[in-house]
């Protein structure tokens, strides 16, 4: 009975959490109603099915029903949609649970795994089906087809990229010297109003976000990195939203945003596991190290006792 409750209560929650982080997303859109460059429900959808398995897929059916629903869309083209919207998530934790992925995020295995088994394969599924129904229901033309499906394809994509690592490595028990906890507080909130300026003030000073993302990624692997990197890209979003990220042409805002989105997910992604491995490399060959002395002091006290036990008394 608690373990139905449980499964009943995750779903819920997966639910609630789609639907909220839904209507979020359009409040970052480009376009009102349209062209969201990061979709935040699906990367909770991954990391929930990552954490808790497959049973709670119908929390993501019915969170990304009723958000298809609101959205004014047919009825048919809503159903249509949920469809893509539920099996791309599956479809990436097949592939992942399938090829060995630890979500600890741990090795460059796992970051790459997540990028493109997780974000740009499975969420190819999501935009192909959603833009056909969209299609099927009139409500694109064809000419528009492939634009939707790329801006579809990026969003979903980044948002795997940005919020399913942070929600996978999110520390529960993090004990810390008050020296380290308050280099991550600089780091966040540096990161914070570092990327607000940045990307409010043109293009070019986009690259000057990298060195907080590499110190994060160094010092404190995902526990850090991933909330400076979700942090940058929800800065950029919103400076986009505003018109003043690229303040061109829509394609080129596009283009430029989830260029950076891009980079500075993969960024903390593959520098945090590449630490994280390297870090466990160490560990291990410190071990190594210990168990070798002991066995070599072991061994060399045995062969003094030898020693010292045919040495036949004097007399």
């Amino acid at each position: 009975m608690n373990a139905a409750f449980r499964t009943a209560a995750t779903i819920a929650g997966v639910a609630l959490a789609y639907y909220a982080t839904a209507q979020v997303g359009l409040v970052l859109a480009l376009v009102e109603g349209q062209v969201t460059p990061l979709w935040l429900p699906t990367g909770i959808s991954v990391a929930a099915l990552l954490m808790s398995g497959r049973g709670i897929w119908p929390g993501i059916t019915i969170g990304a029903f009723a958000a298809n629903i609101t959205l004014g869309a047919p009825f048919f083209s809503a159903v249509m949609i949920t469809a893509g919207n539920t099996a791309a998530p599956l479809i990436a934790w097949y592939l992942l649970t399938r090829f060995g992925f630890r979500p600890a995020l741990d090795r460059l295995k796992d970051a790459l795994l997540l990028v493109f088994a997780g974000a740009l394969g499975a969420m190819l599924v999501s935009a192909l089906v959603g833009t056909a129904a969209l299609k099927l229901g009139g409500v694109i033309p064809w000419r528009e087809v492939p634009s939707v499906v790329s801006v579809w394809w990026t969003g979903d994509a980044m948002g795997v990229l940005v919020f399913t690592p942070l929600l996978l490595t999110l520390p529960r028990h993090w004990q810390v010297s008050p020296r380290r906890l308050a280099e991550a507080l600089v780091l966040l909130a540096g990161t914070a109003a570092l990327a607000s300026f940045v990307t409010t003030s043109g293009s070019r000073l986009l690259f000057l976000v990298f060195p907080m993302l590499i110190w994060a990624a160094l010092r404190f692997q995902h526990a850090i990195a991933a909330p400076c990197a979700a942090i940058t890209s929800v800065a950029a979003v919103m400076s986009a939203a505003d018109g003043h990220f690229v303040a061109r042409d829509l394609l080129t805002t596009m283009i430029v945003l989830q260029a950076f989105n891009g980079s500075v997910a993969l960024t903390g992604l593959i520098l945090s596991a590449i630490t994280s491995e390297r870090n466990e490399a160490r560990k291990a060959i410190e071990r190594a190290c210990v168990q070798l002395a002991e066995t070599v002091a072991r061994y060399q006290e045995e062969g003094v006792r030898k020693r010292l036990g045919r040495v036949v008394p004097p007399g």
